[in-house]
């Protein structure tokens, strides 16, 4: 068999010392993190998209990715190809996951059948990769918004015919997903939201899309598929306003539509930014919730005001996100997924190692940061101490649910002013973090 990337050995965990570019400086599997070697709290996933099939173009420039192993074409030959690419790099890497949409694999055929046909022959040599190597399938999902049928969404659309085929293909991509043993299947609705409200009919696309996850669920269900579903949040582009604008606004959707316990989130990095929030924030809203799945791991570009999926080396980011997971005993099924690209000035076919090495790295000593920040107990300690109010008398009476406002009037009353207020001390506290890094 062919070998793609020949001058590339297995990448190896080398030491902080190490000066190998293709070596890992923190990122060592067996290495226990309050309990979990890093292999089993990372559970580090590389994206088939943005990895094997970028091309590096944008809307300015063609494409500028060297891939010698791709012909360009989206014939089945070709993808089977991909195929063994992908699981090379990815056995070479390290990673025990990957993650893919049922297009990025597959090419679309002229008809569903034929989609299908075709979807099947791809999905019958993955497995055939998954047993050889031991890689697995994090999450599958479907592309419901590539093709020019979804122009008006998918499971939001306007056109029935549209809603009815995206049922077809999503139905598709579970059972694919399920035959792979994938452990989750994500939803992102990059195309379910709307342009401009004045022809939208708000209220019945919504009750559409909840009809599309309970039927999505029932499917899941009668052919024995228990992973979880995961709703991907991102506030806009391709639409200007989509419905999972962000954790919150997704778990409102999930609350009031019966989803509460089917459906979780996989929070983005440079998805959290476009809404206005941080990752760190995405993340415990979602912990706090019971709904933090999985993440997919990456930055944007605090210059510029899109989407650039570039891979993280924020080790103040990657710990912050650290912080929130450890916090929770890792992902369960979920995992780190680099939805990331490598920019189109960095077309080597070995800069996809570059990149994914450094983004396990920069992960990596996040998590060993957070682990001894959270050993130490400063930090948590100091909350804790903030909220101690709350501990006894009227404060645990709030907390308790036994307080009316009648007895919190009659306390004030009596008091006659509240308690002075404590510093939040949040100078210190970021040079605290600081010290650890």
């Amino acid at each position: 068999m062919a070998e793609y990337f020949p001058d590339v050995p297995e990448i190896k965990f080398e030491g902080p010392g190490s000066k190998n570019p293709l070596a890992y400086k923190h990122y060592n599997p067996e290495e226990v993190i309050e309990g979990q070697t890093m292999r089993d709290l990372l559970r580090f996933s590389v994206c088939y998209w943005h990895t094997f099939r970028g091309t590096g173009s944008d809307p300015f420039g063609a494409p500028t990715l060297s891939r010698p192993w791709d012909d360009g074409t989206d014939s089945v030959e070709n993808a089977l190809k991909r195929v063994d690419v992908a699981f090379e790099f990815i056995s070479k890497l390290g990673a025990p996951y990957y993650c893919f949409h049922d297009r990025d694999v597959s090419p679309e055929g002229s008809s569903l059948k034929e989609s299908n046909k075709i979807f099947d022959t791809i999905a019958s040599k993955l497995k055939e990769k998954q047993a050889e190597t031991g890689i697995q399938l994090l999450w599958g999902t479907a592309n419901l918004f590539s093709h020019p049928r979804y122009l008006h969404g998918a499971a939001t659309s306007c056109n029935a015919d549209v809603y009815a085929y995206a049922a077809a293909q999503v139905k598709k991509a579970i059972e694919v997903t399920h035959s792979l043993g994938g452990e989750n299947y994500v939803f992102w609705g990059g195309r379910e939201g709307y342009m401009n409200l004045y022809n939208t009919d708000m209220n019945r696309e919504l009750d559409h899309l909840a009809k599309f996850m309970h039927m999505a669920h029932d499917h899941a269900k009668s052919i024995g598929f228990d992973g979880q579903f995961l709703f991907e949040p991102k506030p806009k582009e391709p639409t200007k306003h989509q419905y999972d604008f962000d954790a919150a606004a997704c778990l409102n959707f999930i609350g009031r539509n019966g989803l509460d316990g089917i459906v979780k989130l996989n929070i983005e990095t440079n998805h959290a930014t476009l809404a206005g929030h941080t990752m760190m924030h995405e993340l415990e809203y979602a912990r706090i919730h019971d709904a933090l799945g999985s993440i997919d791991a990456n930055t944007g570009d605090l210059l510029l005001g899109w989407d650039t999926d570039q891979f993280p080396t924020d080790i103040y980011m990657t710990t912050q996100i650290m912080m929130v997971l450890l916090e929770q005993g890792g992902l369960g099924s979920g995992g780190t997924n680099f939805d990331a690209k490598v920019r189109r000035e960095s077309f080597d076919p070995i800069d996809l190692f570059y990149a994914h090495i450094g983004g396990m790295d920069t992960f990596a000593r996040g998590a060993k940061i957070a682990a001894a920040i959270r050993a130490d107990g400063v930090l948590n300690d100091f909350v804790k101490d903030r909220y101690s109010s709350f501990n006894e008398g009227i404060g645990a009476k709030v907390e308790s649910g036994t307080a009316t406002f009648a007895d919190l009037e009659a306390y004030m009353l009596e008091k006659g002013e509240a308690a002075p207020n404590t510093s939040g001390r949040q100078e210190w506290i970021e040079n605290l973090i600081n010290e650890y890094l």
